[in-house]
C-alpha cells in the first residue's frame, strides 16, 4: 500500500481549512443536497464529502457509511488532493497502491474510487468530493467532467462560507468568526484552568491618512497591520479584524511578560510598514488588555468592553494622562 504524499503548501492547506471552522460540525443541508444528488445520479452506493485534517480525513457529509473519519495514510482522498483531476481508481484490487488498503480489503470494501479534489480559491485542495463502489467499474470522461462538476458547486459553497467568516480585505477572520472561536477558546481555559488575554487594538490616526491619501492607501495599511499580525503572533493565538481599524487578540496560556514582547514586535513591525509608502506618515497603534482567569470567568462581550476601555486609556496615555492599560477580570 502507498501512503499518500504531504501536498507542498500543506501548512497554509491545513491553516486555510481549518479556518473554514467546518471540522466537526452537524451535518449542512446544502452540501447533504449535493451528495444526494451525485449519490442518485452515478448510481453508486457511498458518496462523500471527505476533507482531508492533518492526520484523518473527515466527513462533512456522507451517505452509504456509518463512521465520520478515517486515518488519513490509508485515505484515498489524500492521494486526491495532490493533483487538479480527478483520481479515479477502477478496480482497487488490480492498483499496487490500493490493493491491500485497510479500506479495500476490510469495511466499506472499496473496489471502485473516483474522487474530485475540492479546491478554495487560494489554489489550496481541502479535500474532495467522492463516490466509491463495492463492485469494479469503468469511468468515462465526460462522467468526470460531470463530477467535476458537482465538485464546483461545493467549492461555491464553500466561498459563501469563507466570507462569511473572512474579512474581504485582510482576510484575517471576522467578527463572527472570533466570537464563534474564542468562545470554545475561553470554555477550554475553564475546563482546563488556564488563563488567557484578550487584547483589544486601534490603529492611530487612521481617518486622517484615509481622508488625506485616499481609501486606497488606507486600505494597503489595513492589510499590512493584518500581515504583520499574523507574523508577529504565535500559531496558536487567535486574531481578526474585528471592524474599521480594529483588531482583536486572544492570547491563551501566556504571561504578561510574553505578551509585551509580542506586543513591541508588533508595534515595531508595523512602524518599519510606514517606510513602503511614497506619503510621508508615521503608522503605529494603540491597545488595551483584558486578563481572563479559568477561576473567574466572564462573558467575551465583557472581556471585549473591557479592553475596548482599556485601550481607549491607552490613547489618553500617549496625551501624557498616566492610566493603567491592563486590568484584571
Amino acid at each position: 500500500m502507498d501512503k499518500p504524499a504531504v501536498p507542498f503548501s500543506e501548512k497554509a492547506r491545513l491553516e486555510e481549512l481549518r479556518a473554514l471552522e467546518i471540522l466537526d460540525t452537524p451535518n449542512d443541508p446544502a452540501l447533504d443536497r449535493i451528495t444526494r444528488l451525485v449519490q442518485q445520479f452515478f448510481s453508486v452506493p457511498i458518496c462523500l464529502i471527505s476533507l482531508v485534517d492533518e492526520h484523518r480525513q473527515w466527513f462533512k457529509s456522507c451517505i452509504g457509511v456509518s463512521v465520520k473519519q478515517t486515518p488519513r495514510d490509508i485515505s484515498f482522498c489524500a492521494h486526491a488532493i495532490l493533483d487538479n483531476g480527478p483520481l479515479v481508481v477502477c478496480d482497487a484490487l488490480l492498483d499496487p497502491r490500493f490493493a491491500d488498503n485497510p479500506l479495500v480489503t476490510g469495511e466499506p470494501n472499496i473496489r471502485f474510487y473516483a474522487g474530485s479534489p475540492i479546491t478554495l480559491q487560494s489554489g489550496n485542495r481541502i479535500g474532495t468530493l467522492c463516490i466509491i463502489d463495492h463492485q469494479p467499474r469503468s469511468f468515462t470522461q465526460e462522467q468526470a467532467n460531470v463530477l467535476k462538476d458537482f465538485t464546483a458547486i461545493i467549492e461555491r459553497e464553500l466561498a459563501v462560507m469563507q466570507l462569511a467568516t473572512t474579512d474581504e480585505l485582510t482576510l484575517l477572520p471576522n467578527r463572527r468568526s472570533f466570537s464563534s472561536t474564542a468562545e470554545r477558546y475561553l470554555d477550554l481555559c475553564i475546563r482546563q484552568n488556564l488563563k488567557a488575554k484578550l487584547v483589544f487594538i486601534d490603529l492611530d490616526n487612521f481617518k486622517p491618512i484615509n481622508d488625506t491619501f485616499g481609501h486606497a492607501t488606507g486600505d494597503e495599511v489595513l492589510k499590512g497591520f493584518a500581515n504583520v499580525l499574523a507574523s508577529c503572533c504565535r500559531k496558536a493565538d487567535l486574531f481578526a479584524r474585528l471592524s474599521g481599524d480594529e483588531f482583536v487578540i486572544l492570547f491563551t496560556d501566556l504571561s504578561t511578560q510574553e505578551c509585551e514582547v509580542i506586543m513591541q514586535r508588533l508595534a515595531e513591525s508595523f512602524s518599519e510598514l510606514s517606510g513602503q509608502f511614497k506619503h510621508k506618515f508615521n503608522l503605529s497603534f494603540s491597545h488595551g488588555i483584558a486578563n481572563f482567569s479559568g477561576q473567574k470567568p466572564c462573558s467575551l462581550s465583557h472581556l471585549l468592553a473591557l479592553a475596548d476601555s482599556r485601550m481607549y486609556k491607552t490613547k489618553v496615555i500617549k496625551k501624557n494622562l498616566l492610566i493603567p492599560t491592563e486590568s484584571n477580570v
